[in-house]
């Protein structure tokens, strides 16, 4: 299956003609930095005000949910919060799209079904990577969860949306926090675990960025990724889960993310800076096997999941560079 769309936006050729009209085909930077500035501040404000009002929405079912340990309640409250996260994506997503502001080309085989749970992963390059994915995926797959830095919680409005979704929160510790009390290692492993355990029979995408952070080739150079175009992934959170659930999952959904302005920041995305966005998905069956994955440090296990991922990891890194080669040539 191939599915592609994009859409362009109206401010560019609007602005482009206007410039040339009046200020010759040069003239016109001082214009083009304020309609930046100012498509960027209306955007800003509009997806501000989105939030707050779906925020509004949530705030009752989330009180439901913190209030009444009935399983019944919490479940109909998780679902009608569901239903509003997916409303707030998809207008965000029609606004974006509607003035040029993210523009994806999708490929490859794009699931349709909201009605079994998915693994995904993607490559890591940029904050807008969250709202292409959730601009891609939303209403195709049931809707996506990450693990989220617990400090994450105090956010103003987006930590308690976060929490009432079931966004799993984890508590990561650095290695000299690890030196100094060893319990502690493996801890955000085993709250991965314990977080999957309640999303059992339940149909759920859990998203996972297993660069661990950001790409960069001078993150790539410190690590001495054996990748051009990716950093070296780590495994542990993807046994976990599989561990946990793993016999769950219809499928992968491997997501592979190519800017071919490079990648930007979410204040560049909000004032035109991003443009068309590549999008390459494969569906992938999860070996049975891998499905039944135990916990990290039984050696079998845990190796044959590391082979899986480094093979995954390794076409994923030729199909980059094969989205760059064409880049270039257009």
């Amino acid at each position: 299956m191939l599915r592609s769309h994009t859409r362009d936006g109206f401010f560019e050729p609007v602005y482009l003609k206007s410039v040339q009209k009046f200020h010759g085909p040069s003239g016109g930077s001082v214009i083009r930095k304020a309609q930046k500035v100012l498509v960027g501040a209306l955007s800003l404000f509009f997806l501000c005000v989105n939030t707050i009002v779906c925020f509004v929405a949530i705030f009752p079912f989330a009180l439901l949910k913190a209030l009444v340990p009935l399983q019944a309640i919490r479940a109909f409250a998780t679902k009608q919060v569901v239903v509003l996260g997916q409303a707030w994506i998809g207008v965000n997503s029609y606004f974006l799209s509607l003035l040029g502001l993210l523009c994806l080309r999708l490929e490859g085989d794009v699931p349709q079904n909201l009605e079994t749970s998915y693994l995904v992963w993607s490559n890591h390059q940029s904050w807008v990577d969250i709202m292409v994915l959730q601009n891609a995926l939303n209403r195709r797959i049931p809707f996506l969860r990450f693990f989220i830095k617990s400090e994450l919680f105090w956010v103003p409005l987006m930590g308690i949306a976060w929490w009432a979704l079931d966004f799993p929160f984890m508590k990561r510790y650095t290695k000299e926090e690890i030196a100094k009390d060893p319990r502690k290692k493996g801890a955000d492993l085993k709250t991965t675990q314990e977080a999957c355990e309640k999303f059992r029979g339940l149909n759920i995408s859990i998203l996972n960025f297993l660069e661990g952070t950001r790409f960069t080739p001078e993150k790539r150079d410190a690590l001495a990724s054996p990748y051009k175009n990716l950093l070296p992934p780590k495994s542990g959170g993807v046994a976990a889960v599989l561990s946990a659930m793993g016999s769950q999952f219809h499928s992968l959904v491997d997501v592979t993310i190519f800017y071919p302005k490079g990648p930007r920041s979410f204040l560049s995305l909000l004032s035109g800076g991003v443009g068309e966005v590549l999008v390459h998905v494969d569906m992938v069956p999860i070996p049975s096997h891998l499905a039944r994955t135990k916990a990290e440090g039984e050696d079998a296990d845990w190796k044959e999941v590391q082979e899986w991922i480094r093979s995954r990891w390794a076409q994923k890194d030729e199909l980059l560079s094969r989205m760059k080669e064409q880049a270039l040539v257009k």
